[in-house]
């Protein structure tokens, strides 16, 4: 069986879900990309293929490998992006959520079956149909649970809001010894560089106190200056729309030494270094053109 425990964002690694871009499909066509860098890049050509992003996974692979983290990937599913495996569910103490997602996604959770069956079945959480969340909006860390939303009468005409006000409910509801704190994304169907699909598009946790923040991804400044106070000023990178573009923000922790990230984000790599962090730098542009990256494409299932 596994136990699963995820209470944070960086404590230490020991089980991962790992998607897969095998048997990615075809390129999809703007009728069925889900957010606007994808479409950016299918109108240049310049969508990513298939063999380069299981490239970039497999590089993701072998850093998992020489920590010793146990490594689980999806059943493969024949022409389907299966690359996030951070949409699908996430864990959060010891319960994994089955996240609400679009619908023609259901069949990308049913891949992690093998995961599945070693969980006991009391502990895996389907919230009800009006609750729409995915992974990469949810961060616990520590005391607190952290989740990015999109609230305005707006929300079904963006294909870019994901996580609704009803799922923050629902969170608080089943972490009631939490604080639970929701923050409103800036979304865009149509422009990469004003759209933070989900919350670890602007914001991140790395080591045990330190963050990576873009500050226009966050409608609302009092609640981006809630995280800017809550770490200090002094333990904030701050990346600009063009880093945001690359996702500096969505880099992935094993532990609260050692970060994997892209090997081109030199200046967040660099004080990263600065501040003491081993990392891990392995290429990842390929699959960033889909506007998600080392964490998307991550589900922790235990941390120590």
């Amino acid at each position: 069986m596994i136990e699963l425990n995820v209470v944070d964002e960086t404590s230490r690694l020991k089980a991962v879900i790992l998607g897969t871009a095998e048997s990615n499909g075809p390129v999809p066509t703007i009728e069925e990309a889900y957010d606007p860098k994808s479409i950016e890049h299918i109108k240049a050509g310049t969508y990513p293929k298939e063999a380069d992003m299981v490239k970039e996974m497999e590089a993701f692979a072998q850093v998992f490998d020489k920590y010793g983290v146990k490594v689980y990937r999806p059943e493969v599913l024949e022409d389907c992006n299966q690359i996030f495996a951070r949409d699908i569910a996430f864990v959060i103490e010891d319960k994994l959520f089955h996240a609400n997602i679009l619908p023609d996604r259901e069949r990308e959770f049913m891949a992690i079956h093998e995961v599945l069956d070693q969980i006991d079945p009391t502990k895996i959480v389907r919230p009800p149909e009006e609750v729409h969340i995915e992974g990469g909006d949810v961060m616990p860390w520590n005391e607190h649970i952290f989740i990015g939303t999109y609230t305005g009468e707006d929300y079904a005409s963006y294909i870019t809001a994901r996580t609704n006000i009803e799922a923050v409910e629902f969170i608080r509801d089943m972490f009631p010894h939490k604080t639970v704190k929701s923050f409103e994304l800036r979304k865009s169907n149509t422009d990469p560089k004003e759209n933070a699909l989900h919350l670890d598009c602007c914001f991140q946790p790395v080591g045990r106190d330190k963050a990576i923040l873009h500050k226009n991804g966050f409608l609302v400044e009092e609640e981006y200056q809630y995280l800017v106070d809550f770490f200090g000023p002094e333990n904030i990178f701050e990346i600009n729309k063009d880093e945001m573009y690359q996702m500096f923000s969505n880099v992935f922790s094993i532990s609260p030494e050692v970060v994997v990230s892209e090997k081109r984000f030199t200046r967040l790599n660099n004080w990263l270094r600065d501040q003491g962090f081993t990392v891990e730098e392995i290429p990842y542009a390929e699959i960033a053109k889909q506007e998600g990256l080392l964490r998307c494409s991550t589900m922790p299932l235990i941390r120590e």
